[in-house]
């Protein structure tokens, strides 16, 4: 792919990251799920199969995936501004700054919004990813994210140290070892999975909702079984990669990772325009919002998909890359220099 110093353009995708990217988009939905839908406020939320699924496959896994991802792509971001003859430390803050905005207006439908999270605590490490070895980033990234989730029982507070793990592992050429589904990838799913299953019988003995502390005693079973289920969750995909499944994660998720940061802003205002009629906060169980997602995930895929037939980018990350290299980008392809 051509680089020039006007206009800075990514490394080659990878399509196993924006496979991985769709299906961490989706999950970050059902996430969001009960907050965005008031879910079950006003009654008693049954212990249905749908809420179990929410807890021990959802919920603590998708969000370290994401923080992860994140993390690598800042390092796809410094790579292509030193590519291009560019300051990576500039491109970062604008990057950055522009994701905070985002993130406050997102904010305005769902509080909850992570993207300014992100953005603040990519600030807080943006230091250590410029101006210090990867073994700082592995070291630093892995002490703070494991105390973040032993001692302090919160995925969120592991974001920092998550940043800088995703980081590290990009530069130390992982992405590609999951592109290709290598050995080590296998031996890395099977260490994951041998390490899940006790965590997550360990996190049946915990009450409550995995991603808050359980009758104010903090309580990180949740949240560690987590950790392992999204490494399992990654290296069993990348297996899945090198198989003829890879069509169908290629149809499914791809579209949705590539134009991420628009799903993301638009899925949580459908989400809030469609489920009054459905009454969700007197609803037991989840198993009428999941359905919700997974029409919505549906059609953002089928919209994503014809989006980028004719356009390079989604809209949101047309804006955002253009935020960062203070350039126009061309978005529609015919516009585009030939690769």
């Amino acid at each position: 792919m051509d680089l020039t110093a006007q206009r800075p353009l990514a490394l080659d995708r990878l399509g196993f990251l924006d496979a991985l990217r769709g299906v961490a988009i989706a999950g970050i939905l059902l996430v969001n799920l009960p907050d965005l839908t008031m879910l079950g406020t006003e009654t008693t939320r049954a212990t249905t199969p749908a809420e179990l699924f929410l807890w021990f496959g959802v919920q603590s896994r998708v969000v370290v995936i994401f923080s992860l991802l994140f993390g690598a792509s800042m390092w796809f971001v410094v790579r292509s501004a030193e590519r291009a003859g560019r300051r990576p430390w500039l491109a970062l803050l604008c990057r950055l700054a522009a994701l905070f905005v985002i993130g406050l207006l997102h904010a305005l439908i769902y509080p909850g919004d992570i993207l300014r999270a992100y953005a603040i605590c990519g600030l807080l490490v943006l230091p250590l990813v410029l101006f210090t070895p990867r073994i700082v980033h592995w070291i630093v990234g892995g002490l703070l994210t494991a105390t973040a989730i032993i001692l302090l029982g919160g995925a969120a507070l592991a974001t920092p140290g998550l940043l800088l793990l995703g980081y590290a592992a990009a530069g130390a050429g992982v992405p590609l070892e999951l592109e290709k589904g290598t050995r080590a990838v296998g031996w890395s799913f099977l260490a994951a999975v041998v390490a899940a299953v006790p965590l997550l019988w360990w996190q049946t003995t915990q009450p409550g909702d995995p991603r808050f502390q359980a009758a104010g005693v903090i309580s990180a079973a949740g949240i560690i079984a987590g950790a392992a289920v999204a490494v399992a969750y990654i290296t069993g995909l990348s297996l899945l990669w090198s198989t003829r499944f890879r069509a169908v994660l290629t149809a499914c998720f791809s579209p949705l990772g590539r134009m991420a940061l628009t799903n993301y802003i638009v899925a949580s205002l459908v989400v809030v325009v469609v489920a009054p009629p459905f009454d969700f906060p007197s609803q037991e169980s989840a198993g009428t919002a999941i359905l919700l997602v997974v029409v919505i995930i549906a059609v953002q895929s089928a919209v994503s998909a014809i989006w980028l037939s004719r356009f390079r980018y989604g809209p949101l990350e047309w804006l955002w890359r253009m935020a960062t290299w203070r350039s126009f980008v061309p978005l529609l392809r015919r516009e585009a220099s030939p690769a």
